[in-house]
C-alpha cells in the first residue's frame, strides 16, 4: 500500500480530492440562483463524494498503476478505464450510503440519486485519473531517459578518460626510450676518445635513469626535478660537443615547486640540442626560462641557431609527442608555440596556474 506517513503521498491524494471536489461542486451549483447555505451545503456534499471516490482511485493509481502500464496497448488503457470506473462506483455507493445513514438523503431517493451520482463521479474519476496517469507515464518515462543519458554520459566519459590515458601512455613510452637511446648513443661515441669521462657519463646517465624511473607512473612532475634532469642531460652532451653546446637556465626560485608534464623541458633542449648545436660548427646557445604571467605558467626553451618552424615537426617525433602530451594533458590552451626573432628561435608552451599547482 502506498505509504501514508510519506508526505509527498498524502499531499498528492488531498490535491486529487480537492481538485476533485472542486470541479464536482462548479458543475452542480448554481452561483447565481442558490443561497449561501446552499452553496456551502453543496460544497459540503461535493468535497465528502470526492473524498470518497477520489482517495481510492488515488490510491488505486499510486499503489498499481505503474505495474498497469507494463501491459501492453491497448489492454493497460482498457484495465485502467475499468479500474477507475469501478472506484468511482464504489465511492458513489459508499458516499450515498453514508448520506442516507445520517439522513442527509431520503431512501427512496437512494437509487436514482446513487446512478446520477456514478454518471458525475465516473466523468470526473476518468478526467483525472487518466489525465494523473499521463502525467505518472510521462513524468517516468522523462526520469527513465534521463537516467539512461546519464548513463550514456558517464560510460562516454570513461571511455574518452581510457582513450586519453591509453594515448598518453603511448606518448610517453615514446619519450622515455627516445631520451634514452640519444644519451646513450652520446656516451658511446665518447668511449674510444675517453673512457673515464664515458664512465662518469654513465654515472650521471644512472642518476637521470633513477629520477625518471622514480616518477615513472606519473604524468607530471616537480618543476626541480625536471631542471635536475636537463641540467645533467646537458652536461652530458656538453661532454660530446664541449663549447659548442652553451647554456643558461634562468628559473625563478619560488617556481621550481609546481608541475609540469614529466620529461617536457628535456624534449625541448633535446630538439634544440639536435637542431642547433649538432647541426652547425659553431654550436649554440641554449636559453631555459620558466616565468608566470596572467595566471599561467610559460614554459620557453630557446637557441640561436638557424630555426625553423611549426611545418618542421616530424609527425611521432620528439616536439610533436610533446604536443600530443600537453592537449591530452590540458586542452588546447598548452599549444606548443614556435617563434623566432632577436637571433634566437624558441619553442615555449603554456599551462594553466591551477594545473601547475596541482598537477
Amino acid at each position: 500500500m502506498p505509504d501514508l506517513r510519506n508526505v509527498r503521498t498524502v499531499r498528492s491524494i488531498l490535491m486529487i480530492d480537492v481538485a476533485a471536489g472542486m470541479v464536482a461542486w462548479l458543475l452542480t451549483i448554481n452561483l447565481y440562483h442558490s443561497s449561501r447555505a446552499d452553496i456551502l451545503e453543496r460544497l459540503a456534499r461535493s468535497m465528502a463524494s470526492a473524498f470518497f471516490i477520489g482517495t481510492p482511485t488515488a490510491f488505486m493509481l499510486i499503489r498499481v498503476g505503474g505495474k498497469m502500464f507494463r501491459r501492453r496497448f491497448p489492454f493497460n488503457w482498457a484495465l485502467l478505464i475499468l479500474s477507475i470506473l469501478g472506484c468511482a462506483a464504489a465511492g458513489s455507493l459508499a458516499y450515498n450510503g453514508t448520506a442516507v445513514a445520517f439522513g442527509l438523503e431520503a431512501r427512496s431517493e437512494f437509487w436514482s440519486s446513487l446512478l446520477n451520482h456514478i454518471r458525475i463521479s465516473a466523468i470526473l474519476a476518468l478526467s483525472f485519473g487518466i489525465g494523473v496517469s499521463g502525467y505518472r507515464l510521462l513524468r517516468g518515462k522523462l526520469r527513465a531517459t534521463t537516467i539512461e543519458l546519464r548513463n550514456r554520459q558517464s560510460e562516454q566519459e570513461r571511455a574518452n578518460k581510457a582513450a586519453v590515458e591509453a594515448q598518453l601512455r603511448s606518448l610517453e613510452s615514446h619519450v622515455r626510450p627516445h631520451f634514452l637511446f640519444n644519451t646513450l648513443n652520446t656516451i658511446s661515441s665518447l668511449i674510444p676518445e675517453d673512457p673515464k669521462l664515458a664512465e662518469s657519463l654513465i654515472g650521471k646517465l644512472a642518476t637521470l635513469l633513477r629520477l625518471t624511473l622514480d616518477s615513472s607512473q606519473a604524468r607530471v612532475a616537480p618543476l626541480e626535478r625536471e631542471l635536475r634532469i636537463v641540467g645533467d642531460y646537458l652536461e652530458i652532451e656538453r661532454a660530446r660537443y664541449g663549447d659548442r653546446l652553451r647554456f643558461r637556465i634562468d628559473v625563478p626560485q619560488e617556481l621550481r615547486s609546481v608541475d609540469v608534464p614529466a620529461l617536457s623541458i628535456q624534449t625541448l633542449v633535446e630538439n634544440s640540442v639536435k637542431h642547433a648545436v649538432g647541426s652547425r660548427f659553431e654550436g649554440a646557445e641554449i636559453r631555459i626560462a620558466v616565468f608566470e604571467r596572467d595566471g599561467c605558467l610559460f614554459v620557453e626553451v630557446s637557441d640561436d641557431g638557424p630555426g625553423f618552424t611549426a611545418q618542421a615537426i616530424r609527425p611521432g617525433r620528439g616536439l610533436d609527442n610533446l604536443q600530443r602530451r600537453l592537449t591530452a594533458l590540458c586542452g588546447p590552451a598548452s599549444t606548443l608555440k614556435i617563434s623566432n626573432g632577436e637571433g634566437f628561435s624558441t619553442v615555449s608552451f603554456r599551462l594553466p596556474r591551477s594545473y601547475a599547482e596541482t598537477g
